[in-house]
């Protein structure tokens, strides 16, 4: 069998395995320390990078749909209805990351700021736009980006424009 170390750059399933037969056994001598702290603080960051991909997403179809609304009525006639379904898939995709790492939403008001100011490259890319579209700073609360009624095409955003206004939901 191969020496740990050697077996994690190889085959990193394998490498589980191993390690996860060796905490079973109590055979703590032989775990590979070093690459399972290291293991353990990527699962982190993975769940932390997932939170960030489905609120860039969400972000990036709600900017979407209150420019198209405005500059574009034809295109969100006829794209609006499916950047509304992507809108309601990617709620859900951040409520169940929230709901299996609890202690992630404090971290939610940054994730979100982070996470519009690429989306208002991206929408402005999607839409053909020479300019960054929405305010420079998120207009809306945490609380209302992940609201399923909350379609900012159809309501103002809440507190004056330029304020932040990403507060935890």
């Amino acid at each position: 069998m191969l020496k740990p170390a050697t077996l994690y750059d190889q085959d990193l399933y394998a490498w589980a395995q191993a390690q996860a037969a060796r905490l079973r056994e109590g055979a703590w001598q032989q775990l590979d320390l070093a690459h399972l702290i290291e293991e353990i603080e990527d699962v982190g960051h993975s769940q932390r990078d997932a939170l960030g991909s489905h609120l860039l997403i969400l972000l990036t179809h709600l900017l979407k749909l209150v420019h198209a609304a405005g500059a574009l009525p034809h295109e969100y006639k006829r794209a609006g209805p499916g950047w509304r379904r992507t809108c309601r898939t990617q709620r859900r995709h951040v409520a169940k990351v929230l709901r299996r790492n609890p202690s992630m939403r404090p971290l939610l008001p940054n994730e979100l700021g982070e996470a519009y100011e690429i989306a208002r490259l991206e929408a402005a890319e999607l839409l053909e736009n020479d300019k960054a579209v929405g305010t420079p700073i998120c207009p809306w609360t945490a609380a209302q980006v992940l609201d399923d009624d909350f379609w900012p095409e159809e309501a103002t955003p809440s507190g004056p424009r330029g304020e932040q206004r990403h507060d935890e939901p």
